[in-house]
């Protein structure tokens, strides 16, 4: 979908769908709004009084004008509270999928700022999203959202480059949505990794990746045992993205867990709990997004991005409980429970991440049901060494309208993760299983400042949420980039 801004009257905004934000009272509190209604000859006033719609939060009204160059106004209420830059995008993602069978969209922003323009272009890219990669004939839609304009007051090339900021989120938050919608028969290990490898290409980052021999010289036995139950080779990925110049800057390294389908081996789950299970790559996923947009915004700071792929597959090697395992770090792991895999894969990896020494090391993964139990299926766990990077990735995902919640790693349950034949069990007791799982990838991430972001409920969605789409969502890489951001101007 092409972008553009405009500015000037809104009866004159050429646009099959014109969506404006509606303030509690009504259309009366608004200039721009009754100078619309009265080009409208006062048909949004009397539509509004008709359907009693007053502006609280939540509501929506379209109504099909004439006099003014819009087709139709889609009236949206926000309610009594000052408008953010988050509910920019809200307002422009609803305006979107409002849009969705026609041609072109315009979104009138009442505050336009630069942090409310970027929103909004991501959040009509968002709203326009469709994964129709698999559908054919007429499943495929007959018309699709082609363009989409944000109304502001200025287009000078601080607005034009937040516009262009937004597309770059957008699309980065889009192409992981199309790598967790993929099906496992397509996504392997090895095609994960051909995206990230066409992908640095395509952006000029570098870089690297390990084959299972390669996997094997360098000793990731943990990452080596998920994988011997699948015929589908295993692949760990490293992109870096640097500024150019030659001033110093920070380095942070991300992590993401890439299971391309998780049967949970021997310990096999449910068909039920199978079925969706090509999403258990979504922190992969994300870890490819935020480096592609950290390079295409230019920012000043170095970023690693580091994934293990493979498959947790019931073949004839497939690993067993009671086995036990050399870590890439040193420590021996006794297996409990083969469907407890991304925490092995995570453990090689997030090792290898931290021998870089980044100044901050930060994992994301779809890692545990836990998690979701205790959190609900739109909030990620936040577990960290170090609270002022809790902290400042907090105020990130709040600027951003994402939900983390910081929990704790509690030294106590340390006690459930010991074995008697192995210096570490890889799961503890049924109780506190997100926070035993992040004290477990704790022992491998050194002196590392490190974060773990379990984001097993919110990159996977049953059904539509806020912002986010049925499905893949992509989520994690607007805070992570606006973490990056945040950081590189401190």
């Amino acid at each position: 979908m092409k972008l553009s801004l405009t500015t000037g009257a809104l009866a004159r905004v050429r646009a099959d769908l014109l969506a404006v934000a509606v303030p509690t009272g009504g259309l009366d509190k608004s200039a721009d709004l009754k100078a619309l209604d009265k080009a409208a000859k006062g048909a949004l006033k009397a539509a509004a009084k008709l359907e009693d719609f007053t502006g609280k939060a939540g509501e929506s009204l379209r109504v099909h004008v004439s006099g003014v160059s819009a087709k139709q106004v889609l009236l949206i209420g926000v309610g009594d509270a000052p408008q953010k830059p988050r509910d920019a995008r809200s307002l422009a993602f609803r305006a979107a999928q409002a849009a969705a069978k026609l041609g072109s969209v315009a979104v009138v922003l009442s505050t336009d700022d630069d942090d409310a323009i970027r929103a909004a272009s991501e959040g009509l890219r968002g709203g326009a999203y469709r994964y129709l990669t698999y559908l054919t004939g007429d499943r495929l839609p007959k018309k699709q959202l082609e363009h989409g304009t944000l109304v502001v007051h200025r287009k000078d090339a601080a607005a034009k480059a937040a516009l262009e900021a937004g597309e770059i989120l957008a699309d980065a938050i889009v192409l992981a949505r199309d790598l967790v919608n993929a099906p496992p028969n397509d996504l392997t290990p090895t095609a994960l990794a051909d995206v990230a490898k066409d992908a640095s290409t395509k952006f000029g980052l570098d870089f690297k990746q390990w084959d299972k021999k390669g996997l094997e010289k360098l000793g990731m036995n943990l990452f080596l045992a998920v994988n011997r139950g699948s015929a589908e080779e295993p692949r760990m990925v490293h992109l870096v993205y640097k500024p150019g110049g030659n001033q110093k800057t920070k380095k942070v390294a991300f992590v993401g867990k890439g299971l391309t389908f998780d049967s949970g081996g021997l310990c096999i789950k449910p068909a039920a709990s199978m079925i969706d299970m090509k999403c258990d790559m979504a922190g992969a996923a994300v870890t490819i997004g935020i480096v592609l947009a950290a390079a295409r915004l230019n920012l000043p700071i170095e970023v690693h991005a580091l994934f293990g792929a493979t498959e947790n597959m019931t073949g004839d090697s497939a690993y067993r409980p009671g086995d036990v395992f050399k870590s890439y770090e040193g420590k021996t792991v006794e297996i409990i429970n083969t469907d407890a895999e991304g925490r092995l894969v995570l453990a090689d990896v997030l090792w290898h991440a931290a021998k870089l020494e980044p100044d901050y090391l930060i994992d994301h993964a779809t890692l545990t049901g836990a998690c979701m139990v205790a959190l609900g299926p739109w909030t990620a766990g936040l577990f960290a060494n170090d609270d002022e990077l809790a902290r400042r990735y907090l105020e990130a995902a709040d600027s951003e309208g994402e939900l983390y919640w910081r929990m704790p790693l509690n030294d106590e349950l340390r006690e459930s993760l010991r074995s008697d034949i192995a210096d570490l069990k890889h799961t503890g007791d049924k109780h506190g299983g997100s926070i035993t799982a992040a004290l477990f990838l704790r022992e491998f991430v050194g002196k590392s400042k490190w974060m773990h972001l379990d984001i097993a409920g919110p990159a996977y969605l049953e059904r539509p949420h806020g912002t986010s789409p049925k499905g893949g969502t992509g989520f994690g890489i607007a805070t992570g980039v606006r973490f990056l951001e945040r950081l590189a101007a401190s």
